[in-house]
């Protein structure tokens, strides 16, 4: 598995040539979307499967869901072949533990939203979650539509470095990032990793022009840290 540090993701993967394109740019870890009800970006199960199938053995995709059950969970990551989940919805406790413990060899992500709730009660989240996560993701809450991660927003960065500074796993930044705020993002929060989404799209596609200037920006920024 890739070091979990200097992670660099980009998520909302719409087809192979997307997918061959992030990996030239230097993209490892690639989010696919399925099954979350607020995200209109979710391509179907199969082709996802198929997309994943192709990845070179240093590839690492990763699952991004709103599933809340670990077995169901568990099936849908064999399916697609994923080598990591990420858990973006309310997924109670005791089954974030029974998925670690019936997939122990998943990378195991828990999405952290600033703005979702009273910020101690994200603390206590993390509290909770840490002995089974590898991973935390922190994102935005969009209280406009009530989107929880590719709002193209940002928040307040000092509550994501307060959870980086306090977490026990490593932690990725997302949440409205683009290659003219990744640095400074990545200087602000002190984070393990960084997502990208909505801010690498042009009408709707990845850009490649856009996610070479995110790797190069990510990359200053984890250099400026010393990560």
């Amino acid at each position: 598995m890739n070091s979990l540090n200097r992670i660099v993701q980009v998520a909302g993967i719409s087809d192979q040539a997307t997918a061959s394109m992030l990996l030239e740019c230097g993209i490892k870890f690639l989010g696919f979307p399925l099954r979350i009800e607020e995200d209109t970006d979710c391509i179907p199960d199969e082709k996802a499967r198929e997309i994943v199938g192709t990845l070179p053995v240093d590839a690492v995709p990763v699952l991004i869901t709103g599933l809340t059950g670990a077995e169901e969970t568990a099936l849908f990551c064999d399916y697609l072949g994923v080598k990591g989940v990420q858990v973006h919805s309310d997924m109670p406790v005791h089954e974030f533990e029974l998925l670690r413990e019936i997939r122990p060899e998943l990378l195991i992500t828990k999405s952290l939203v600033i703005g979702k709730h009273d910020f101690d009660r994200t603390l206590e989240e993390m509290d909770l979650f840490s002995p089974s996560a590898d991973l935390f993701i922190t994102d935005t809450y969009d209280p406009r539509t009530g989107r929880c991660g590719a709002t193209g927003i940002t928040h307040d960065w000092r509550l994501s470095r307060k959870i980086a500074e306090l977490s026990p796993r490593p932690v990725i930044l997302a949440g409205g990032l683009t290659p003219s705020n990744v640095r400074e993002a990545i200087n602000a929060v002190r984070p393990a990793g960084v997502d990208a989404h909505t801010g690498l799209d042009t009408k709707g596609r990845k850009d490649p022009r856009l996610v070479r200037a995110f790797v190069m920006e990510a990359r200053r920024g984890f250099d400026d840290i010393g990560l």
